[in-house]
């Protein structure tokens, strides 16, 4: 009651005087009792949202304690006031909070802002708290200034600037790298200014990442644009390599060096090194000059022993220059008195004519040996040199046992020949050559007994010629101006002495030589182009390409790589190439994306059976030993060793790649007499390859096509490829799936080593009487693409049988030899790369050439060679070999401006 009464005279009090006036009359001091001391003074505070602020103040002794806001009093029931007793001191404690709502502020006028005040009596008098300001909170959404993207070389100081939105209370700023707070207490390379910029003071690699500017107070937090900082490498020249050794041992050659950009290599699109990657330089070798005797000096003078000396020395010309040292002896001797000589003892006598008779008895020995070490070499020297490649290749190992020629065989130099059958079995101890040796051949030979050429090659008798052997028998059919080469290739078998037969629709050879040639498997896509020169002038070699079905020679996939292209081996493995081949082989990959889905990679395999990468596309080097073109469904590999491979790919993130497959529904040809029909729907990849061997696979089964195989774009997404039947007839049939649809496991399509993959369907008629069937056939991907087959048909009529060949395939020849295997003449070829192997300062010379043939990926690889005009036209005879007209080569010509060129094509080509 005595508050209540208390707060009425204050408030009469305040209707006519100052409020001051009233304190001091009310309450008279009390000298007993201190001031009001605050132990708790209000604190600002910001409104957020529709929330009030709390403010509260306490202080002691206090008999009365109240908040007044902007010069005026709050009410009393706005009040929460409590009341204690300090248990120390035994003074009163008062304690008092008001909310102050956003209404309350907005609804002040004036350039002030909204603050409040506490104040506290006692019998001595008043105090003040210090003001607390209240205000409302918030936090803009837009940035004064946002940090940008840059790209900057290593090392360099980095500032990335920042302004927050506008708000209050002013926004504190973090910043973010790759969404992680940087803390510059632990990272002493950032450094955070006063304005909120963020300075790197030296870029690393680990810097590249994305940074973003985050802006919060009490109200909101807002998030700057990510800007993206990219650190970059620029390519740095290696040391120069030690100079090669001359190209010509004798005479004037060139010398050559090399340098990589490795030091440092490129990065984060750097810039790559400037100037050449090598240097050529003219070098002369002194020729060998071999040794020479001089004519014999004059007999000496009869001796003591009946004998005089004569001698010559190795000095018409010395040798020189590491040529090779006279054979012969320097001194001869002999009896200068005709046997006129007396012996000086009996018993000398007697041991002189021993001697003679031992003498005469070793000649007779040697005559005899030397004889028959003559004959047996005659035996053994038959005139074809053909061996089947498990004893050619063996024979410094074991005996050598030559195999007749058969009277059947195309291959043969000269069929009609009779072979000699006097050959006995001999050892060899000395290294094997593969071709004979002539009078002059001796720079001719090639040692066949190191490896790899070891290693038994697949399916293949080894011919090999030289011209010493052309001199006397007849020419190999490429000579004889025939077009094609046909036949097929087997294997002799040392233990059971049976001869294999190859499937001819899965591998080809021809005997080529130094005019090139091309081999090709028809209906398959698979080729080797063999330019002329790549073997050297006067060999010849029984050259082979084989698609490879054997478990050993499988591709395995690591990963989520998949194989792309059949395993091609082409041969034989070891063969020195003095130009680079290009073997071309089908791929399944889906290349026509706008972004590259594909990280694709070569792969060969070694002597031992394992597998090693070649090539990765987009990483070439001067260290590559080969290029990759590719194209929408080929791949043309331009190589100089030869062996067995394969393409692999994986997705490249972040989109997932696509592979094409082919669906292929087979049904049975024959009329149906039982009850059960069944259907076969085969998932293979698109190779023409892959289709063939289905379509064999089903010719052997009974099997007919029903319609063209439909494409499908299987994506690398671990989801299953799902096949289900719809709408048949179940009036008369009935399907004997118990499920509602069958799938085939992701990674057995994915990883590619999997072949004749299918699903079957089997239906049952009512009866015999049924005869006609439709249905649906549904395959896709689950969340992916699919197919629908429509069937339509009468089972008990005969369906004609389907053709071996798939659909669209092109016939070309199995094997093609000399000039007849080439689309652009040789005259035309010569003058195209004389005029574009040399350096343009216009840069009108090969490299452009390359650019408008797109085969400008990596231009290293061609500047690398004798001439890489030559090179690029190979390449272009690859990739043409189906349709190889002269009017896209011409047409690139001429945009280049090689007039010249242009009429030598028109007059001498039939472009």
């Amino acid at each position: 009651m005595l508050v209540t009464c208390l707060w009425n005279l204050f408030s009469l009090c305040l209707k006519t005087s100052d409020y001051s006036e009233v304190v001091s009359d009310s309450f008279p001091s009390a000298p007993a009792e201190p001031l009001p001391e605050f132990q708790l003074e209000p604190e600002d505070g910001f409104v957020v949202k529709n929330r009030p602020v709390q403010l509260r103040c306490r202080a002691a002794p206090a008999t009365q304690i109240y908040f007044k806001c902007n010069g005026e009093w709050v009410n009393q029931n706005d009040h929460v006031t409590k009341e204690s007793l300090d248990q120390i001191t035994g003074l009163v404690v008062r304690e008092v909070d008001i909310s102050v709502s956003r209404t309350q502020v907005e609804e002040l006028f004036g350039l002030e802002d909204y603050w409040c005040q506490c104040v506290a009596w006692s019998s001595a008098g008043t105090t003040k708290s210090s003001r607390a300001y209240v205000h409302i909170a918030y936090l803009r959404k837009a940035f004064e200034q946002e940090p940008l993207g840059r790209e900057v070389r290593l090392e360099q100081e980095v500032l990335l600037q920042c302004r927050p939105p506008e708000g209050i209370p002013p926004a504190e700023v973090d910043w973010l790298k790759n969404e992680e707070t940087i803390d510059p207490s632990q990272d002493s390379n950032f450094l955070m200014t006063i304005d909120h910029d963020l300075i790197i003071k030296q870029a690393r690699l680990s810097d590249t990442a994305n940074y973003t500017c985050v802006a919060r107070n009490h109200v909101a937090r807002r998030r700057s644009s990510t800007a993206a900082l990219i650190v970059y490498v620029s390519g740095g020249w290696s040391s120069w390599t030690e100079w090669l050794e001359c190209s010509a041992r004798c005479g004037r050659g060139w010398q050559r060096r090399t340098r990589s950009c490795t030091n440092p290599a490129p990065l984060n699109g750097g810039a790559f090194c400037e100037g050449p990657p090598f240097q050529r330089v003219t070098c002369t070798t002194l020729c060998p000059v071999d040794g020479g005797w001089t004519e014999w000096a004059k007999w000496s003078v009869c001796g003591t022993e009946c004998t005089h000396w004569t001698s010559r020395e190795c000095q018409a010309p010395p040798p020189r220059n590491g040529g090779l040292h006279c054979s012969g002896s320097m001194m001869e001797s002999k009896n200068c008195t005709d046997g006129l000589c007396t012996p000086l003892d009996p018993g000398i006598g007697v041991m002189v004519y021993a001697g003679l008779v031992g003498a005469l008895l070793l000649s007779v020995v040697l005559v005899l040996c030397v004889g028959v070490l003559a004959y047996r070499r005659n035996c053994h020297h038959l005139q074809g040199d053909i061996t089947d490649s498990s004893s050619a290749l063996t024979a410094a190992f074991h005996p050598g046992n030559y195999k007749p020629p058969r009277q059947d065989n195309p291959h043969l130099l000269h069929p009609s020949a009779p072979p000699d059958l006097t050959a006995t079995a001999g050892t060899f101890r000395d290294p094997l050559f593969s071709l004979r040796q002539g009078a002059n051949d001796g720079h001719h030979k090639i040692p066949m007994t190191t490896s790899p050429l070891l290693d038994p090659l697949p399916s293949l008798k080894i011919k090999v010629y030289n011209s010493s052997t052309l001199s006397s028998l007849e020419l190999p059919a490429e000579l004889r101006g025939l077009k094609h080469v046909g036949g097929t290739m087997d294997e002799y078998h040392h233990g059971g002495h049976h001869t294999v037969v190859r499937d001819p629709g899965h591998s080809t050879s021809a005997t080529l030589g130094s005019l090139g040639g091309r081999l090709g498997i028809p209906n398959t896509g698979v080729s080797l182009l063999v330019p002329p020169g790549t073997i050297p002038q006067g060999k010849f070699y029984e050259m082979y390409l084989i698609i490879n079905k054997s478990e050993k020679t499988t591709l395995p996939s690591e990963g989520s790589q998949t194989v792309l292209s059949p395993v091609v081996s082409c041969g034989p493995s070891g063969m020195l190439l003095s130009r680079p081949v290009v073997l071309t082989l089908p791929h399944c990959a889906q290349l026509d994306t706008p972004t590259p889905d594909w990280t694709l990679t070569l792969k060969t395999q070694t002597h031992q059976g394992a597998w090693e990468e070649v090539l990765t596309v987009g990483e070439e080097s001067l260290s590559s030993p080969c290029y990759l073109q590719l194209e929408e469904s080929n791949c043309h590999v331009v190589m100089e060793q030869l062996g067995t491979y394969g393409l692999v790919g994986q997705s490249c993130p972040p989109q997932p790649a696509c592979k094409r497959l082919q669906l292929a529904l087979f049904a049975p040809r024959a009329p149906c007499l039982s009850l059960d029909y069944i259907l076969r729907i085969y998932c293979t990849q698109d190779t023409p390859h892959a289709l063939r061997e289905v379509l064999e696979l089903e010719r052997s089964l009974g099997g007919v096509l029903m319609e063209d195989p439909k494409p499908l774009l299987f994506k690398d997404s671990y989801h299953n490829l799902r096949l289900s039947i719809h709408d048949i007839p179940h009036s008369h049939w009935r399907s004997k799936l118990l499920a509602k649809y069958q799938e085939i496991p992701f990674h057995h399509i994915w990883s590619g080593g999997q072949r004749l993959l299918h699903c079957t369907f089997s239906l049952e008629r009512g009866s015999l009487a049924v005869s006609q069937l439709s249905c649906k056939i549904c395959v896709r991907q689950v969340e992916g693409e699919g197919q629908i087959f429509q069937l339509h048909t009468d089972i008990q009529e005969t369906l004609p049988p389907c053709s071996p060949i798939p659909s669209g395939g092109t016939c070309l020849p199995s094997s093609q030899v000399g000039p007849y295997a080439f689309r652009l003449p040789t005259t035309i070829r010569q003058k195209i790369c004389a005029s574009l192997d040399a350096p343009s300062a216009r840069g009108c010379d090969w490299r452009l050439l390359a650019h408008s043939l797109d085969f400008d990926r990596y231009l290293n690889y061609f500047a690398t060679k004798p001439s890489p005009t030559a090179v690029l036209l190979d390449l272009w005879e690859a990739c043409h070999q189906g349709d190889a007209d002269l009017v896209s080569l011409a047409t690139a010509l001429e945009e280049m401006g090689k007039s010249e060129v242009m009429v030598v094509m028109m007059t001498d080509g039939d472009c």
